[in-house]
């Protein structure tokens, strides 16, 4: 059947089914595949962007990914994965070195899997990870502020002048997407200004990514893919994907 054929839900029922197999959809070849105009295609990305289906780039659009109300909600989700993500992540820390821990279950993971009494000084802007990190005897700096429950820590003006006395090594930046065009996003306006903000104090940056957050897009953007210095993925991330982040500059590891 047609594009043309096809009536409006059902041809963004078919966007739909291919942006949760790939991530992304081409406007120019979807037009030719359904046999319809890439002005028709271009109309429907923008209808199913109002509502929130998918995110608009030159060119196509991309998958978003699904957020979820609350930090505690996130820690009892893949924790498998977080935790084999954590283990190769904590080995890529130098001894003596200065690291910031962003907000995030991910990284909550990576505090859990730091050795007690690690050589490290680890700044960061949620109590939970604050909390992990004391629990094996690691100097830790919690910045201050209103703990945001859905980012899972401060990221207000009173956390943006604590961070304005750090000059971390390494900041280890919270995730929600990641995508070729869009570089790493997140879903709350402050959070993305807050995250910005320590990727411009950092020396390095430094990110853990499972594989649902791989080519997709969350709301706001918070920094291109130049500034992020390596990527620790999953043992079976596409392939595709993985070499796409490569050609940007980034250093990507597998977990073990």
């Amino acid at each position: 059947m047609s594009g043309q054929e096809l009536l409006l839900g059902e041809r963004q029922d078919l966007i739909r089914t291919r942006l949760d197999l790939s991530g992304r959809v081409i406007a120019a070849e979807l037009a030719l595949e359904l046999g319809v105009s890439e002005d028709t295609i271009r109309r429907d990305l923008r209808e199913m962007a109002a509502s929130g289906l998918c995110r608009r780039v030159y060119g196509g659009a991309l998958r978003i990914s699904q957020s979820l109300t609350s930090m505690s909600e996130r820690i009892g989700i893949a924790g498998d994965s977080k935790a084999a993500l954590a283990r190769t992540a904590a080995g890529l820390l130098p001894a003596g070195s200065n690291v910031f821990l962003d907000a995030g279950s991910t990284n909550l993971a990576l505090a859990r899997a730091l050795p007690a009494g690690a050589a490290l000084t680890v700044a960061t802007n949620a109590p939970a990870i604050a909390a992990a990190l004391l629990e094996r005897d690691i100097p830790t700096i919690q910045l201050g502020g209103l703990v945001d429950p859905r980012v899972g820590g401060v990221v207000g003006a009173k956390a943006m002048r604590d961070a304005e006395a750090l000059r971390p090594d390494i900041l280890v930046l919270g995730v929600c997407g990641i995508e070729r065009e869009a570089g790493v996003t997140c879903y709350s306006f402050e959070d993305a200004e807050f995250k910005r903000f320590l990727t411009s104090r950092s020396r390095t940056v430094m990110i853990s990514v499972t594989n649902d957050k791989l080519s997709t897009a969350a709301p706001y953007s918070v920094v291109p893919l130049s500034r992020v210095a390596r990527a620790v993925i999953e043992a079976d991330a596409d392939e595709t994907e993985a070499a796409a982040f490569a050609a940007a500059g980034i250093d990507i590891i597998r977990a073990g």
